[in-house]
């Protein structure tokens, strides 16, 4: 069983060489060397759900995570690299691995008195501010209760299930993990967003990994085409304290360790 992971994590460098214009265009990509014990790791699965209201992301999602994410978990389980999944909280708490750490976030801890509750409703004088009624809404409700973890994604037994971000770092703290290897959808919102997410866990102290070919994002009418939700928001974490790999990257380094 492999006892190491060696990857070589990408990121985007702000900086140039000595002699070399300080401009933009002149920047790049680099790459760090990394031999991480695999026990101080965990891959990290975000909403990985068995549908999407939008049917062309709902075709990628699937396309990905028959291409990608499902080799890559059943390589992680043969490895013996911790995998943790985190579909939401009212999808992980029908979990039986769900692991009842935490309750309650800290990090979404809100003061009671400010903002006001109305601004923050958008009630009462602050009505005009609310974003318009759709009339769709409804459906995406019934979506958010009756949404599953896609058939090729179900948790296993001894697998984690994480219901918010301070459950997460106290399963982690308990068992001294330090590096989150995240896939999952959507990039832009839920992966990069959540409390359990990239930007959450990384301002905690975690080094954050993006499998950069296991994910993909909600797109725009103008972004669809080249996906630039997606790949502008795997280079915000590659810019920001953040990194990527692919997921052939990940089955490579533990397969020659098996």
């Amino acid at each position: 069983m492999a006892d190491t992971l060696r990857i070589s994590p990408r990121y985007y460098r702000w900086h140039v060489d000595p002699g070399v214009n300080w401009v933009e265009r002149n920047t790049e990509y680099a790459h760090l060397h990394w031999e991480i014990p695999l026990d101080q790791a965990a891959l990290v699965l975000v909403d990985v759900w068995e549908g999407h209201y939008l049917s062309d992301c709902e075709a990628r999602i699937n396309e990905i995570t028959e291409m990608h994410v499902g080799p890559l978990i059943a390589c992680a389980r043969s490895a013996g690299m911790p995998v943790v999944h985190a579909p939401g909280a009212d999808t992980a708490r029908r979990q039986d691995g769900w692991v009842k750490l935490a309750e309650k976030n800290p990090l979404r801890a809100t003061d009671p008195d400010w903002p006001p509750k109305d601004f923050v409703k958008k009630k009462a004088d602050y009505a005009s501010y609310a974003r318009p009624f759709e009339p769709r809404d409804h459906e995406l409700d019934v979506l958010r209760t009756e949404r599953a973890i896609h058939e090729l994604a179900q948790p296993i037994e001894g697998e984690a299930v994480v219901a918010n971000g301070e459950e997460f770092h106290l399963y982690c703290k308990d068992r001294d993990i330090l590096f989150l290897f995240y896939l999952g959808f959507n990039t832009n919102c839920c992966v990069l967003l959540k409390d359990y997410g990239t930007l959450a866990m990384r301002d905690r102290g975690y080094e954050v990994v993006m499998v950069r070919d296991c994910t993909t994002g909600m797109e725009s009418y103008d972004s669809q085409a080249n996906l630039g939700q997606t790949n502008g928001t795997i280079l915000f974490l590659e810019m920001f304290r953040a990194y990527s790999v692919t997921s052939d990257e990940i089955i490579a380094s533990l397969g020659a360790n098996s």
